[in-house]
């Protein structure tokens, strides 16, 4: 069978949700599905990948032939750190501290499997098949319950000594130092999604008026604060201005750094990016070297949750 009619399975591994993808080598999905994470212990999600891909290899295609025996490989993305051993460790799932997830997946699948971070997974999806499309030099901010940043230069992804490059919510960008920072990252703690939510808090505890305080205090998200942006709230329309000026500020400090031809973002957040991409960028240019920040476009992705499962498609595809 030649390479041009073989398949890759790709998976996209959440903290609640898998979704699969049957891809060709062009980066056509030609297949998908998803289902919630089963939680209950750390074996449950390898589980649900193992069935998962053989449920988009099941069948046969229109000439006869077995999808099953058509898979060249399987790409997955996690979120968490991916060891050089195959190892991962993913602290929002149960028992995942060492999780060898590369062997098992291999030994009950019988075909190559790589795994690879979810930051890393993004990046190369957008230069293969999305806004940064053939280009070398890329970063892609992963914005949600977290952040992090996927970053290719050269053409090659920058991993660091331990597997930790682009963990951009730890990044420092104000001489405060407070809340939830030491947990999680002064950025994160200032820009993720329950960031965001915290701080719309914060201003609703000073007594100020605010279409939020129509909504129980339990049930006030990122995303509840962006509708009431959208809805004209004063409060909540300061709050993503000042979360995109943080933002801005760690992108700075990442085009600086990097000189990138793009940057892209993405993530869960990124619906919500027509609230704080304009602060993002102007506080990018007041803060990053004069002439990477006059060359590089700061744009949002348009790929979606497709970013991953394509990434990990690519990994796949280049084993």
């Amino acid at each position: 069978m030649s390479r041009e009619q073989q398949f890759v399975v790709a998976l996209d591994l959440g903290g609640t949700k898998l979704a699969g993808a049957l891809v060709n080598r062009a980066g056509k999905i030609v297949g998908r599905m998803s289902v919630s994470v089963d939680g209950a212990s750390g074996m449950a999600p390898v589980r649900q990948m193992t069935v998962m891909a053989r449920s988009l290899t099941t069948g046969e295609d229109a000439r006869g032939r077995s999808k099953l025996e058509r898979i060249a490989a399987v790409g997955v993305a996690v979120p968490g750190l991916v060891r050089r051993d195959g190892t991962v460790w993913a602290p929002n799932l149960k028992g995942w501290t060492r999780m060898p997830l590369e062997k098992r997946l291999h030994a009950e699948l019988g075909v190559p499997v790589t795994v690879e971070s979810d930051r890393n997974a993004a990046v190369l999806g957008e230069s293969w098949r999305g806004a940064a499309r053939g280009k070398n030099d890329v970063i892609v901010v992963m914005i949600g319950t977290g952040i992090g940043a996927g970053i290719l230069s050269g053409g090659r992804l920058v991993r660091g000594a331990h597997e930790l490059s682009g963990c951009m919510g730890w990044m420092t960008v104000r001489e405060e130092h407070a809340g939830q920072a030491n947990r999680v990252g002064q950025l994160e703690s200032l820009a993720a999604g329950p960031g965001i939510a915290e701080a719309a808090e914060k201003e609703l505890s000073r007594g100020v008026e605010s279409l939020l305080g129509e909504i129980p205090a339990a049930s006030r998200t990122a995303q509840e604060v962006a509708e009431a942006a959208r809805r004209g709230d004063m409060v909540s329309i300061e709050v993503f201005l000042e979360a995109g000026r943080w933002l801005g500020y760690g992108v700075a400090n990442l085009v600086s750094l990097f000189d990138p031809e793009i940057v892209v973002i993405a993530g869960g957040m990124a619906k919500a990016s027509d609230l704080y991409l304009d602060a993002l960028r102007k506080a990018m240019k007041e803060r990053a070297q004069p002439i990477a920040a006059g060359k590089v476009r700061v744009v949002v992705s348009k790929l979606g949750g497709e970013a991953n499962l394509l990434g990990a498609a690519r990994v796949a595809w280049g084993h």
